[in-house]
C-alpha cells in the first residue's frame, strides 16, 4: 500500500514536470515569448504581440506535441523490447523496423541515381517521406512477424532483426555511393531526426498510431511481467507465448515504425528511458513502468528539443545529437550512483 502511494505521488510529480517542460518548450525558440503571453495564447487571453499567437499555435504547439508523442512512443517500445529479449541493450530498433523506414526514405530520396526510370517521378516532401518510411517499416515488420511464427527462439529472432538492420544499412550505403551530393545531404538531414515538421493532420495520424501501440502494450502487461522470470515460467502461468510475442512485436512495430516515419530515426530515448525509470522507481512491475516511461520519455524529449532549438537563435541543432549528449551522462551517473542495474 505504501509503495502504491509512493508510485502515484511520483507519477503526479512527473506529470507536473511534463506540464512545466511543455510550457517552457513553447515559450523558447528563435523568438522568446514571455510565459504570461504563452499562457494567454493557450487559454485564449490577449497577447502583447498578435504574431506570437500564430507562432505558438502553428509551429510550437504541434512541435511540442510531436516531441511528447515521439518520446513516449520510443520509451515504451524500448521497454517492450528489453523485456521481450531480457536484454538491457535492446532498444525499439533491434528488429530492423527503423532500418526498414530508413531504407524507404533512402529509396525515395536517393533512388533516382540508381533507378532513374522508376523513382524520378517521385516528389520528395515531408508527406511522401513519411509514406515511404512507413511502407519500409511495415514490410520489415511483416517479415519479422512471419519469421517469429517459424522461429520460437526469442534470441534467434533478435539476431535476425539485427541482420535485417545490416542488410538495409548495406543497401542504403550502395544508394549513398551512387547518389549526388544534394540528395545525399537531404537523406542525411532526414536521418538527423526532427520533431518540427508535422502539420496538425499528420500529428493526428501519429497520435492514432501511438495510441494503438499503447493499447497493445497495456494488453501485454501480464505476459511482460511473467517474461521477467523466463518464457518457461510464463508458459507455466498459462500464457500463450506465441500470441504474446506477436502483440509485443506488432506494438513495437507501430510505435517505432510510425515515429521513424514521421520524425526520423531518433536514437537513445528508447534505450535509456526504461533504465532511468527502473533506477528511479526501483521496480520491474510493468503496471508501474509503463505509465512512468511514457511520461519520462515525453519529458526527456521536450528537454532535448528545447536545447536543440537554441533559444534566442535561428539555428536548430540535430535532435539526434542532443538526445545522446544530454541523456547519456544522466544514465551513466545513475548507474554509477546506484552501482547495480535493476532488470
Amino acid at each position: 500500500m505504501e509503495n502504491t502511494t509512493k508510485y502515484k505521488t511520483s507519477l503526479v510529480l512527473l506529470l507536473l514536470a511534463l506540464v512545466v517542460c511543455f510550457i517552457v518548450n513553447i515559450s523558447l525558440g528563435s523568438v522568446t515569448i514571455p510565459f504570461k503571453d504563452t499562457f494567454n495564447a493557450i487559454f485564449g487571453g490577449e497577447l502583447t504581440n498578435d504574431s506570437w499567437k500564430y507562432i505558438i499555435w502553428n509551429y510550437r504547439i504541434p512541435k511540442a506535441f510531436t516531441a511528447i508523442l515521439v518520446g513516449s512512443g520510443l520509451a515504451l517500445s524500448g521497454l517492450l523490447m528489453q523485456t521481450l529479449f531480457r536484454n538491457p541493450l535492446a532498444g525499439p530498433f533491434v528488429l530492423g523496423i527503423s532500418s526498414g523506414a530508413s531504407l524507404g526514405a533512402a529509396l525515395l530520396i536517393m533512388g533516382t541515381a540508381l533507378f532513374s526510370g522508376v523513382f524520378s517521378i517521385g516528389i520528395v516532401n515531408d508527406l511522401s517521406l513519411a509514406i515511404a518510411a512507413s511502407i519500409g517499416s511495415f514490410l520489415v515488420l511483416l517479415v519479422v512477424v512471419v519469421v517469429s511464427y517459424r522461429i520460437k527462439d526469442t534470441m534467434a529472432l533478435l539476431i535476425i532483426g539485427l541482420m535485417f538492420g545490416s542488410i538495409t544499412a548495406a543497401i542504403v550505403s550502395v544508394l549513398s555511393y551512387f547518389t549526388d551530393a544534394e540528395k545525399l545531404q537531404q537523406y542525411i538531414y532526414w536521418s538527423f531526426g526532427s520533431v518540427g515538421n508535422l502539420t496538425w493532420s499528420q500529428l493526428l495520424i501519429l497520435l492514432t498510431i501511438i495510441v494503438l501501440g499503447a493499447i497493445l502494450s497495456i494488453l501485454s502487461i501480464k505476459p511482460l511481467n511473467a517474461l521477467l522470470l523466463g518464457e518457461n515460467y510464463a508458459r507455466s502461468l498459462g500464457i500463450n507465448m506465441n500470441m504474446a510475442r506477436y502483440k509485443i512485436i506488432i506494438a513495437t512495430g507501430l510505435l517505432a515504425g510510425g515515429i521513424t516515419a514521421f520524425a526520423g530515426p531518433i536514437a537513445f530515448i528508447g534505450l535509456a528511458v526504461p533504465h532511468l525509470t527502473r533506477q528511479i522507481f526501483n521496480t520491474t512491475d510493468h503496471k508501474v513502468l509503463m505509465p512512468a516511461v511514457l511520461v519520462y520519455g515525453a519529458i526527456l524529449m521536450l528537454v532535448c528539443d528545447t536545447i536543440a532549438q537554441l533559444p534566442s537563435s535561428a539555428n536548430v541543432l540535430p535532435i539526434n545529437a542532443i538526445t545522446s549528449i544530454v541523456g547519456a551522462p544522466v544514465v551513466i551517473w545513475l548507474l554509477v550512483r546506484k552501482k547495480k542495474m535493476i532488470f
